[in-house]
């Protein structure tokens, strides 16, 4: 047995993912099967297939993840694995290999909340950050500004209302043919527009919250677009793109560094799938040290699912000793804090 060698399983979604961390930061081995191509004919995941493809991919993920590593499952420390949120289906794969590998092996297992998880990503490619620090968690299923004191112990400042900016993004990019997934496709677009071209609204921005919304501009949107179509106007889309990401960034960008000032912190922390837009991540980087705040995001393959986020939450949640039972369940629903 190595101490601090943990394994990670992550299949919350649509990645299939294996890793293997040293000390919750250092990363000997990160593997993921990603099921994009499978799900982009339908527009978006599929959970029955997506759980189907995890079953079939699992083994062969964490014995990749092991080899790459070097290491072999006697050396493990510990074993994680995402415990939710996301698909009941997908989770339950993953879920339980892990704990088959922890009773196996006798070692100890953690269940890892996966928005928790995606916060350890900055951890792994930052090895001086440390809390205190608020942290803006973003994807297509979560909107989370959090205050985290110390490691392990999360202040929820603000969630959003409705729709996640993930999923907005996602949702328009599908209305207007621009596929799945749609955050990428925004992105590369919006690179090519004008960000001022159309008026979209900024809700919430003023309301003295650090809560979000975004299915109101998501109708706004549509709207613009259908108006379009009546009039047999063609649709601008870099235009549209660039201004619909603006409206998103705006509300981001304004609540965290809001919220981290109220907070008291000199760190703010971007994590989850959107803190992968280039949009994002170069706004909150200039307006954040402009204000004197050490700004940090993770690299672009730690951005999405992966299993080097859920060893690492997973091996500071077992050095403090918060060991998961062999019982404990998925909870699809799970929420931080």
């Amino acid at each position: 047995m190595i101490e601090g060698l943990v394994l990670g399983l992550e299949s919350s979604c649509d990645e299939t993912a294996a890793a293997v961390v040293l000390q919750g930061r250092k990363v000997l081995a990160n593997i993921i099967s990603s099921q994009v191509e499978i799900h982009a004919r339908f527009g978006g995941v599929v959970p029955e297939v997506a759980s189907r493809k995890h079953v079939e991919m699992i083994l062969p993920v964490l014995d990749e993840a092991l080899k790459c590593a070097g290491v072999g499952l006697g050396d493990l420390w510990g074993v994680a694995a995402t415990q939710g949120p996301g698909l009941v289906g997908g989770l339950l794969v993953g879920f339980t290999a892990a704990k088959a590998l922890a009773f196996g092996l006798g070692v100890p297992f953690a269940a890892v909340n996966h928005v928790e998880g995606h916060i350890y990503a900055n951890v792994l490619a930052h090895p001086d950050l440390t809390p205190p620090f608020v942290c803006l968690t973003v994807s297509g299923g979560h909107t989370d500004l959090l205050h985290v004191p110390e490691f392990g112990c999360y202040q929820v400042l603000g969630r959003t209302r409705d729709d996640a900016a993930g999923e907005a993004f996602d949702k328009v990019a599908r209305f207007v043919g621009l596929g799945y997934p749609g955050g990428p496709a925004v992105d590369r677009l919006a690179q090519e527009g004008d960000r001022e071209a159309i008026a979209f609204p900024r809700a919430m921005l003023g309301d003295g919250t650090f809560d979000f919304s975004f299915s109101g501009l998501k109708t706004s949107a549509v709207n613009h677009v259908h108006n379009l179509r009546q009039r047999g106007e063609e649709i601008p889309l870099p235009d549209f793109a660039a201004s619909f990401q603006e409206a998103i960034v705006d509300v981001l960008v304004a609540k965290t560094l809001t919220a981290a000032e109220a907070v008291g912190v000199e760190k703010v922390v971007l994590s989850g799938g959107v803190a992968a837009n280039s949009r994002l991540r170069e706004r909150m980087m200039a307006e954040g040290q402009a204000m004197g705040f050490q700004v940090y995001y993770p690299p672009l393959v730690l951005c999405t699912d992966n299993g080097a986020m859920i060893a690492s939450a997973g091996y500071f949640q077992l050095r403090a000793g918060r060991h998961s039972p062999l019982d404990a369940n998925v909870i699809p629903g799970l929420r931080v804090g």
